[in-house]
């Protein structure tokens, strides 16, 4: 039995901006490219935002380099396979989810990469009871997400391309040269229908990852999300993110101060860059990568804190007991860094001194 729209964890993003995409379908004159469920520009304007001519506001999905979506959208125009690629923390996921959403109208065609991905779950498997009871047959064949949307005409996602071991990874190089999946067991072949294509994400910096063949590779247009330019649009994506997801969990307390948004923000960037923001001081960076979807998850768990356990106002002490979690990985080398970090910076700043005194009754 499904859950009803409202009462689901997560909506899907079609699901959760059925609206907006409504609303650009109308307004939407441009030539369409396949089985596309809106032009090109259309799906930009989704996920850069912006007005209608009809005076409809359209929310970014994504802050950044506009040309950088473009550039993506214009791979898939052209039926080439587009992989996604940066640091954990750079939207590739969402990206790649508004993406299928808005071409296709459906975004759940998934195939989440793991170290168990198994090349069944990349083409197809079976019912075995049907198998064992009748033979190998169409009506005993169980396809993946991958072969619905090549037989429909859709997108289909690939999260964590390069967690997938290297030997199944392959299985797509037939898939995306030839747009056809054969099945040999019973003589037979799932040709893709026009709107077809595959998004996957990758990123180079955690542990466990696969190289891609160069077989692979070739197959892709790569397409790098980087980390956010400045503060200004990092804070802005952290802002957006946090009232999107307290909306949708029903947090309790009121939205972050930007106050305690930027001092993070500045944490995150500062120890990220291995200097402070003017540059004046060098630091040790921290094992981890302190992405953007880090300094999400910090602001919102302050301001779970908050809501529970405060007057639902997010202060210093609601913020430290996250940072804490986020900035120290490895117990040994991490808190070092974030012991000097204290010391030598939050400690010096007068305007930071609750937050100094905040993370030190953390240790």
């Amino acid at each position: 039995m499904s859950a009803t729209t409202n009462q689901v964890l997560r909506q899907h993003a079609e699901q959760q901006f059925a609206e907006e995409l409504d609303a650009i379908r109308k307004a939407d004159t441009r030539e369409r490219s396949g089985n596309w469920a809106m032009s090109p520009w259309a799906v930009a304007t989704y996920l850069m935002g912006g007005k209608l001519d009809s005076g409809f506001e359209v929310s970014a999905k994504y802050i950044g380099n506009r040309r950088i979506i473009e550039t993506a959208i214009a791979t898939l125009a052209t039926d080439r396979a587009l992989l996604l690629f940066g640091v954990p923390g750079t939207a590739k996921s969402w990206v790649s989810e508004h993406l299928a959403a808005a071409i296709s109208g459906d975004s759940t065609m998934l195939i989440q990469g793991t170290a168990g991905t198994s090349e069944e779950q990349l083409r197809y498997g079976w019912n075995y009871a049907e198998l064992l009871a009748k033979g190998p047959s169409k009506a005993a064949l169980v396809p993946s997400p991958l072969m619905r949307a090549m037989e429909l005409g859709k997108t289909a996602r690939v999260e964590e391309l390069t967690r997938i071991p290297a030997d199944v990874q392959d299985t797509l190089i037939t898939i995306l040269s030839e747009k056809s999946l054969p099945v040999p067991e019973l003589g037979i072949e799932a040709q893709a229908v026009r709107g077809f294509n595959v998004i996957a994400t990758a990123n180079n910096r955690d542990k466990g990852i696969n190289e891609l063949s160069s077989a692979l590779k070739r197959r892709f247009n790569t397409v790098i999300l980087p980390v956010p330019s400045s503060e200004e649009e990092e804070v802005s994506i952290v802002t957006k993110r946090v009232g999107e997801m307290g909306r949708a969990l029903q947090l309790p307390g009121e939205p972050p101060a930007l106050k305690e948004v930027r001092r993070v923000v500045q944490i995150f960037r500062e120890l990220r860059n291995g200097q402070t923001e003017d540059g004046k001081t060098k630091l040790k960076q921290p094992s981890g990568t302190l992405s953007t979807a880090e300094a999400i998850s910090v602001i919102n768990s302050g301001v779970a804190m908050a809501g529970h356990f405060g007057d639902g106002v997010l202060r210093a002490a609601d913020v430290a007991a996250s940072l804490v979690g986020a900035i120290v990985k490895d117990p040994v080398q991490d808190a070092v860094v974030w012991r000097e970090y204290q010391e030598t910076v939050m400690k010096e700043r007068s305007d930071w001194k609750d937050l100094y005194r905040a993370c030190r009754d953390q240790d």
